[in-house]
């Protein structure tokens, strides 16, 4: 990657935050050579500010951290897209991004990804989620066929909230065996997207 920094009079150039997994834009800042050579040292996203006339880390302070996944050039070498992921909101107000956007229900199930990551890594005798991983695979399992059976009664009838809920459980109790067997929603999704070209480059 050689990016063009002297392209811009002060050496600065824009680089454009996505969220890794909502793939929502963050924010916008600005990186000199120092910069970006931190932000790849830390796997932290750093900037240079114009306001404080100095590097900053994002979340130095707050500690919402913007964890780096993956840089990438345009096709000038003057502008980049920084693929992260935030460790809080992202804006100072609050907002998961600076265009005052907060959780939505198509950002939650990367959020509860997390959550589950976490009871499995760090497992807590009141979780639910821990109790289930420590119970092993072959329930855990077992856990998703019982919650498919209960999706397939359900849609038999028409009762909107029961329906909605046990696909929500299988859902969850899905996340969790996707997760047990040492994989992401990403990898589901790669698998997908994979499909989905191959059957449109043979329509």
């Amino acid at each position: 990657m050689n990016i063009d920094f002297a392209k811009y009079p002060d050496g600065l150039v824009p680089a454009v935050i996505q969220d890794n997994s909502t793939r929502k834009v963050l924010m916008l800042g600005f990186m000199n050579k120092e910069a970006l050579q931190k932000t790849l040292e830390l796997n932290k996203v750093t900037f240079f500010s114009r306001s404080k006339q100095r590097l900053w880390t994002k979340g130095e302070e707050s500690g919402n951290f913007l964890l780096l996944n993956d840089i990438k050039a345009d096709c000038d070498n003057d502008t980049l897209l920084v693929m992260a992921t935030p460790q809080g909101p992202t804006c100072h107000t609050g907002a998961d991004t600076c265009w005052n956007e907060y959780n939505t229900a198509v950002s939650f199930l990367p959020q509860l990804e997390k959550i589950i990551t976490d009871r499995k890594n760090n497992p807590s005798d009141q979780s639910y989620t821990s109790s289930l991983f420590a119970k092993g695979i072959n329930k855990i399992a077992q856990k998703v066929g019982e919650e498919a059976v209960e999706i397939v009664i359900e849609a038999k009838d028409d009762n909107k909230e029961l329906f909605l809920g046990e696909a929500a459980d299988l859902m969850f109790h899905y996340m969790i065996l996707v997760q047990a067997k040492g994989f992401t929603l990403k990898d589901v999704e790669k698998v997908l997207e994979e499909r989905h070209a191959t059957k449109v480059s043979e329509m």
